[in-house]
């Protein structure tokens, strides 16, 4: 989760310089490469069944592709405070739809949670149309570029609760490395039509080594030791715990876009942040009891 907060705070000066569908199709092209041994199944793993299958497709089609779009279009569009601020939203966008999908209990910590992000998230808009100093947001180019911003990187909180649920499910099956592997190819092949599109009108000597060198870093954290290591986790401690690690995203981001990018900090947001962070803490902490792992509703 670190790793994904500085690759979201870190991709600002590459979504700048390349278009976003030939970043995202460069990012798996990339990984692909890194992974390419990662494909081959282990002899103790069951053969896939066409639920894992498909599964595996929708892991990648949402928690790759439109993640990636969602989160790259965002955060050109927004600061990477903001970006963090929002995606400090994640938890408890898991706890809900892990509610929806998978039957587990929402007790009066998680409903907390939820509305401590959504706190957060409407403080930091207040926090926006603050500075505008009265004008209509409408009337504003940059704040509403700004808006739209947020909204995708939202979207990216969506996404990426769907990962985490869908993660729930094929860790228990497949080894973390073939997850990465295949739901990397898939996010490939989703983005090769737009990719290659792009690629033939862009003008590659235009990026320097630095650029080069944050494109590699981008591709093997978002693709490949990112997965591996939530995959690995989700293995070897209860997923009830796992959400609470996400809490480095926000705070990476957020940290990133302030120390590297020189993004103003005001009061509102630091507020903002304080109620998103308490809204992770609820969320993710383990409920004492007997069991550690998740209460469900219809557990044998």
């Amino acid at each position: 989760m670190a790793l994904v907060g500085c690759y979201v705070a870190l991709c600002k000066p590459l979504v700048a310089a390349v278009p976003i569908f030939l970043l995202g199709w460069m990012r798996f092209g990339i990984a692909g490469l890194a992974m390419a041994s990662w494909w081959r199944k282990p002899a103790d793993e069951a053969p896939m069944d066409s639920e894992t299958k498909k599964l595996l497709f929708l892991e990648s089609f949402v928690g790759n592709f439109l993640f990636s779009l969602c989160m790259l279009f965002g955060v050109s569009m927004t600061s990477a405070v903001s970006a963090g601020l929002i995606l400090a939203a994640i938890p408890a966008a898991s706890a809900l739809m892990g509610h929806y999908v998978l039957g587990d209990r929402l007790g009066p910590r998680i409903l907390a949670a939820v509305a401590c992000a959504g706190a957060g998230i409407a403080l930091l808009a207040f926090s926006k149309a603050a500075t505008t100093g009265g004008v209509a947001v409408d009337h504003n180019a940059a704040e509403n570029r700004e808006w739209l911003g947020d909204l995708l990187v939202f979207g990216a909180v969506l996404c990426e609760a769907t990962f985490i649920v869908i993660g729930k499910k094929l860790s228990a099956g497949i080894g973390p490395k073939r997850i990465a592997a295949i739901i990397n190819g898939w996010g490939f092949v989703l983005m090769t039509p737009a990719g290659l599109y792009w690629a033939f009108q862009f003008d590659f000597s235009a990026l320097d080594l630095q650029l080069w060198g944050l494109l590699v870093f981008y591709a093997l954290a978002a693709s490949v030791w990112m997965v591996w290591l939530w995959m690995t986790g989700m293995k070897t401690i209860p997923a009830s715990e796992a959400g609470i690690f996400s809490a480095m995203l926000p705070i990476t981001a957020a940290a990133i876009g302030v120390l590297v990018f020189d993004e103003r900090w005001t009061g509102l947001q630091a507020v903002a942040f304080l109620l998103a962070l308490t809204g992770l803490v609820l969320a993710t902490l383990p409920t004492r009891g007997p069991h550690t792992g998740p209460t469900h509703k219809n557990s044998p």
